[in-house]
């Protein structure tokens, strides 16, 4: 046995994780789908106090029930309720370090030996992980070519492998495609109390006008999860600060499971001071929504396929070969993603300023494409 005494099924794995790379390298850094546009000085101000608030009790174990914090999630999420529906109470919302240490402790809980996991491929890259290391089965689906969710496969697939989880992100990632209003409902109903339904709502906020979220079919679905991040439209990725609302028997659950004093005094008091500040954290989304639809037409203008998207960010190809055009636009101090189905490319939007930069390097690469064999566009 070679050192160190690894899992054996980790051998020759590496850690997840998009290129970091210097700003001297890529100026312009479109990879991570971050909000470009960091908080204001007075919400920097007030987060700067509250973290100094909370270093004076360091001496001390921080709440390890994060009431205030889940009580002003819970308002937060109130938002997206439907007419008439009552509000989500703290007793529903759990929150940890990033929606990945939530959708870990939901695999913990839920998951393991024995069960199954079910998601629909392309999705998120880490789900498969997830299911690694709690022991879970992974079962992936496939979505269609246009990377809806084929619900009627999708059903069968669930009353066929029986899971304990089905994970579905909306908008999807990386492909920025939302769930059909119908999918929750249906999912639920096949997976009865045998299963929960978690709906990864990373990129909730950026949904087009007319998408409704999951949090509204909480009162109709017991088994039904629905998972936020303040990573991406609340502009707080450095934060990781993750949450999800659902039956209180689920956050009970959870709590069975995690680390003690998993979220320490100093995430809590920055999370709260964000909150505060929501409306002008999230005041820059219609502006990224409108970034977006003007970078999927011009991406379309120029002949490429591009996925619809909910999201703030876009999947674009098709390339004979993806890396070499990810490379060439590095090489015009652009970094974007190379993720998703081979051909595709990802971009996250940014500023006005940066998506200029971006557009021209895409100019050049798809005007070196007629004369260079391996940039060519798939037909």
């Amino acid at each position: 046995m070679t050192f160190p005494p690894l899992r054996e099924e980790l051998r020759g794995l590496a850690p997840y994780g998009a290129p970091q790379l210097s700003l001297e390298v890529a100026p312009v850094q479109l990879n991570t789908n971050e909000n470009p546009y960091g908080p204001s000085e007075a919400c920097v101000a007030d987060i700067a106090a509250a973290a100094a608030e909370a270093a004076r009790g360091l001496n001390r174990y921080p709440d390890r029930e994060h009431l205030a914090l889940r009580e002003a999630l819970a308002a937060y999420l109130s938002r997206d309720v439907a007419p008439g529906q009552q509000p989500i109470t703290a007793e529903q919302v759990w929150a940890a370090n990033g929606s990945n240490e939530v959708m870990l402790q939901l695999l913990q809980a839920f998951g393991g030996p024995g069960r199954t996991v079910v998601s629909f491929a392309p999705t998120y890259s880490m789900y498969p992980e997830y299911a690694r290391d709690t022991h879970s089965r992974f079962v992936v689906g496939h979505r269609a070519e246009d990377f809806t969710l084929d619900l009627d496969a999708a059903v069968t697939l669930v009353e066929a492998e029986r899971p304990s989880v089905v994970l579905l992100p909306s908008p999807n990632n990386p492909t920025g495609t939302a769930l059909a209003p119908e999918a929750v409902g249906r999912l639920c109903d096949a997976l009865g109390e045998d299963g929960l339904l978690v709906v990864d709502e990373a990129y909730g906020e950026f949904r087009r006008a007319g998408t409704p979220s999951a949090v509204e079919l909480l009162p109709t679905h017991r088994n039904l999860v629905v998972s936020r991040t303040m990573s991406k439209a609340f502009a707080g990725a450095g934060l990781r600060l993750g949450y999800l609302a659902a039956d209180p028997a689920i956050c009970d659950a959870i709590r069975v499971v995690r680390l003690p004093y998993h979220l320490s005094a100093v995430s809590q008091a920055v999370a709260l001071a964000a909150l505060r500040h929501h409306e002008e954290l999230l005041g820059k989304v219609d502006d990224l929504r409108r970034e977006r639809d003007e970078c999927v037409a011009w991406l379309r203008g120029r002949g490429l396929q591009v996925a619809d998207s909910d999201a703030n960010f876009a999947l674009f190809g098709r390339f004979a070969d993806r890396h070499a055009v990810w490379q060439r636009l590095l090489d015009e101090g652009v970094l974007v993603r190379e993720v998703g189905p081979e051909g595709w490319l990802r971009v996250s939007i940014g500023t006005p300023e940066e998506m200029a930069v971006f557009r021209a390097a895409v100019d050049v690469v798809l005007e070196e494409s007629g004369a260079r064999e391996e940039l060519r566009r798939e037909p």
